[in-house]
């Protein structure tokens, strides 16, 4: 890839982080909270009220390939927007991994939605040398998003959990607690 090549894709995912008015999101990539549904319709939780739903725009880059491992007590749906395609690889409690890929070319088995249950951890990646530099997607949380509710994985806590997944997990995860 020549100099001007990379040039210009720094320059494209700027002007998204900034059109969309994104920062630095703690799992990797970048984010911004786009709603949050009205405090009268809030709903009990086991970890207290909670609005009905929250949304997020996600964005993975080139320089910010990886989503690291984390797990949500909420559901998430994930909405692919544009850019090149997102593979998640979900773990759930029982140990199956599932891979999916997000993305817009559905005749080759991508998807352009994506359920992940509470309590599955699950992380993403896009290709370095895929040929936006970004992928772009939403996500709705229901009931809403609160970061009290996500915890980001720690490798080697995720590794004695799943043994059989350590390449993945280790390739895909931050040595840290949140």
């Amino acid at each position: 890839m020549s100099m001007k090549q990379k040039n210009s894709d720094t320059l494209s995912i700027q002007k998204i982080v900034d059109a969309l008015e994104l920062e630095a999101h703690i799992e990797g990539g970048y984010y911004k909270q786009t709603f949050k549904a009205s405090d009268s319709r809030e709903i009990s939780t086991p970890e207290g009220q909670r609005v009905t739903m929250t949304s997020i725009y996600y964005l993975l880059t080139r320089a910010e390939p990886i989503g690291h491992f984390h797990k949500n007590k909420s559901d998430i749906m994930h909405y692919f927007h544009a850019g090149d395609p997102i593979t998640y690889y979900l773990i759930y409690p029982c140990g199956r991994l599932e891979e999916h890929v997000l993305g817009s070319d559905f005749t080759l088995g991508q998807k352009f939605q994506l359920i992940v249950p509470g309590g599955v951890w699950k992380a993403s990646t896009i290709g370095t040398k895929a040929n936006h530099g970004y992928g772009l997607i939403g996500e709705a949380v229901a009931p809403g998003f609160e970061y009290e509710d996500m915890a980001l994985g720690d490798t080697q806590e995720l590794i004695n959990e799943f043994p059989k997944h350590k390449k993945l997990i280790t390739d895909l995860s931050r040595n840290r607690k949140l």
